[in-house]
C-alpha cells in the first residue's frame, strides 16, 4: 500500500512538472511574438527616419508589417500625436511606433508574468 502512495505521488509531481514546463514554453512564446512586433515597429520607424529605399522589398515588407502591428491607435499618419510641418512624416513614425513597441513589450510582459508558473 505504501509503494501505490508513492507512485500516484511522483505522478502528480510528474505531471505538475510537466504543466510548469509547458506553461513556461509557452510564456517564452507569447514573450517572443511581442518582442518581434516591438522588433518590426522599431525597424519600421527607423526606416521612415532613414527614407529607405521604398522599392526595395525588404523595406516594404517591414514597414508593411509594422503597420499591421501598429493596432491602429499608433498609426503613423494619424496616430496618438500628429507631428506637422517639416519632418512631419519621420517624427509620427518615431513617435507613433516607438510608443506601439513600448506598449508591446509592456503586453508581453505582462503575459509572461501572467502565464508562467
Amino acid at each position: 500500500m505504501a509503494k501505490e502512495d508513492t507512485t500516484s505521488r511522483s505522478r502528480r509531481r510528474s505531471a505538475a512538472s510537466a504543466a510548469t514546463a509547458l506553461r513556461a514554453r509557452i510564456a517564452q512564446l507569447v514573450w517572443l511574438a511581442c518582442v518581434l512586433c516591438a522588433l518590426a515597429l522599431a525597424l519600421g520607424a527607423l526606416m521612415v527616419a532613414l527614407k529607405a529605399n521604398t522599392d526595395n522589398a525588404l523595406v516594404v515588407f517591414v514597414k508593411d508589417a509594422a503597420n499591421t502591428v501598429d493596432l491602429g491607435v499608433f498609426d503613423r499618419n494619424d496616430g496618438v500625436l500628429v507631428f506637422e510641418g517639416e519632418n512631419a512624416a519621420t517624427k509620427n513614425a518615431l513617435v507613433n511606433w516607438g510608443l506601439a513597441a513600448v506598449v508591446w513589450l509592456v503586453i508581453g510582459r505582462v503575459l509572461d508574468r501572467i502565464i508562467r508558473p
